[in-house]
């Protein structure tokens, strides 16, 4: 299996393992019971896709939350 910096696969499959690597330093279990809501991942993946596609922009501190 490739590692997160093999971006043969395209961004959008280096910004999903990303989006696992944020999910376990942040104690989130996105494959077991305990799953977080539907808002977290896709705003989460998001971020990712934003921060592989375009390193420059990517946001430096959390969305406060609404």
């Amino acid at each position: 299996m490739a590692d997160a910096t093999d971006t043969r696969g395209g961004p959008e499959e280096v910004a999903f393992k990303l989006l696992y690597a944020v999910a376990w330093a942040e104690n989130i279990d996105l494959e077991g019971w305990a799953k977080t809501d539907r808002k977290w991942i896709l705003d989460t993946y998001a971020e990712c896709l934003l921060t592989v596609q375009n390193p420059a922009q990517r946001v430096t501190s959390p969305p406060a939350e609404a």
